[in-house]
């Protein structure tokens, strides 16, 4: 079993880091394989709607200049993800935000059923926020959201300050250790017949309704 682990800061090794490696370390003892990836601090696309990926169905953004396409395939070939950002604004990094949009746009369908979590760094305030921000990706693609002893969240501003918050660095080894068992669980769980849901066709539902369009 393998976790995917990317931190969504512009700093290679400050406190989203520090937060991510310790649920990596816990993940470990419960004899789960992690990768820590940092999506770096150069320019991410956003998402400009264009429809190619869903056309040519290849699970693959058609900009592939930056990290999205190369994320997409480590993340469908790990059992669970875990995504960390510091906080902007009471909310996640932008580039982590055009990141994920693309990303699950694209190769949604190869993550569902993944557990996974989202985890905010904050210096005082906005942080369930943010977290609250990265899980709704999950949520909407039917991927377990993994919980811990409190929010997924941390505080520090300057790198190193979240060695002193000792109840965020249990949070984030809590995190990993759930992760590991629910993991372990759903191993079990394939192991004895059960697998996931089909998915049903979608069905889109507009407010408004082109009848209802003045021509």
């Amino acid at each position: 079993m393998k976790v995917l682990l990317i931190n969504g800061s512009p700093r290679m090794a400050g406190n989203t880091a520090r937060a991510l490696q310790e649920a990596a370390a816990a993940l470990q003892a419960e004899g789960v394989e992690t990768e820590l990836v940092w999506i770096g601090n150069k320019e991410i696309r956003g998402c400009i709607a264009c429809g190619i990926c869903g056309k040519k169905g290849d699970n693959r953004c058609v900009f592939d200049s930056d990290p999205c396409n190369e994320l997409i395939q480590k993340a469908a070939a790990a059992d669970g993800l875990i995504v960390g950002s510091p906080v902007y604004y009471a909310g996640a990094a932008g580039s982590l935000i055009a990141l994920l949009d693309r990303m699950f746009y694209a190769g949604g369908s190869l993550l569902r059923f993944k557990p996974a979590a989202g985890v905010a760094v904050a210096r005082r305030a906005g942080a369930i926020e943010a977290a609250d921000q990265i899980n709704k990706y999950f949520q909407i693609n039917s991927m377990p959201v993994v919980g811990s002893s409190y929010w997924n969240i941390i505080f520090g501003r300057t790198p190193g300050e979240v060695e002193g918050d000792g109840e965020g660095l249990h949070t984030m080894r809590t995190l990993g250790r759930n992760m590991a068992w629910l993991l372990k669980s759903l191993e079990a769980a394939r192991e004895a017949g059960i697998t996931p849901p089909e998915i049903e066709p979608k069905v889109m539902t507009n407010y408004v309704r082109e009848d209802a369009l003045e021509r």
